[in-house]
């Protein structure tokens, strides 16, 4: 809007899209050639073909992927409705109130998703909050981690809300529950769609916190990725990772869809 010709507006355009292609694209196009590719020793990948792709679809990723995809959906699901029912009820709390809520759901974003999955360990290692080597432990560890993407998604929508929908419900004799159901919660449908999605996506992609407390029967797709780069295994690792890139998208696609309906 600041730009008023023609060539200005083409070079912020022209440089947008480098910084687009650098940061964003060039990456990715670069992991899916390192899953088609046997071999790369010169600039361009060579012996090119789906090897890497059908190692990446055996029994053992296949499970992996299942087990990102559970985690993904029970965690973000949790996290939508904690999420939710905590920017509820500090919207009606007092100003110090909602500073201390906003303030307690940020910090896993605050601090290294590691110290998260560090504290969970040892939190939950012992009766009667025994969760350690049990698959509630990594889905507990994706709820904390994504729960503030939620909080703040619901929250900015509620301040974006127009308070005449409550008030003429409310002044027709509608109680506090039927204003929820029938005016806030439909309301506020494209922004719990939104936080939904963006849970999922972060859920799929977490690595920090799941090294940290996964136990071997519960081992999401990127922690086996990160076991195949550690043992060298670049190119499975690039397969597995566009494995995952795939099915998150589709995931999303579906969340959308729902979402639109």
């Amino acid at each position: 809007m600041l730009l008023w010709t023609t060539r200005s507006r083409a070079l912020t355009l022209s440089l947008f899209a480098l910084v687009v292609t650098v940061v964003f694209a060039a990456p990715i196009a670069t992991v899916v050639a390192a899953a088609l590719a046997g071999s790369w020793t010169d600039p361009l990948p060579s012996n090119l073909g789906g090897r890497n792709f059908a190692a990446a679809l055996s029994d053992e990723n296949l499970a992996s992927l299942a087990v990102s995809l559970q985690t993904a959906f029970v965690a973000g699901a949790l996290a939508l409705v904690v999420g939710t029912w905590a920017a509820l009820a500090a919207r009606e709390a007092p100003a110090w109130l909602r500073r201390i809520t906003d303030a307690v759901f940020h910090l896993p974003i605050a601090i290294p998703s590691v110290a998260i999955g560090l504290g969970l360990l040892i939190t939950f290692n012992s009766r009667p909050l025994l969760l350690g080597g049990t698959k509630w432990i990594v889905i507990l560890a994706h709820t904390i981690l994504v729960l503030a993407f939620t909080f703040s998604a619901v929250s900015a929508a509620l301040d974006r809300l127009d308070p005449a929908y409550r008030q003429a419900a409310e002044s027709l004799g509608a109680g506090p529950t039927r204003v929820l159901l029938r005016i806030t919660l439909p309301l506020l449908l494209p922004a719990l769609g939104a936080a939904a999605g963006l849970s999922i996506a972060l859920s799929m992609g977490e690595l920090g916190a799941t090294v940290m407390v996964y136990p071997a029967t519960w081992k999401t797709l990127p922690v086996s990725i990160f076991g195949l780069t550690d043992r060298g295994q670049v190119f499975l690792a690039a397969a597995d990772t566009t494995l995952l890139l795939a099915v998150t998208l589709l995931a999303l696609l579906v969340v959308g869809r729902l979402r639109r309906r």
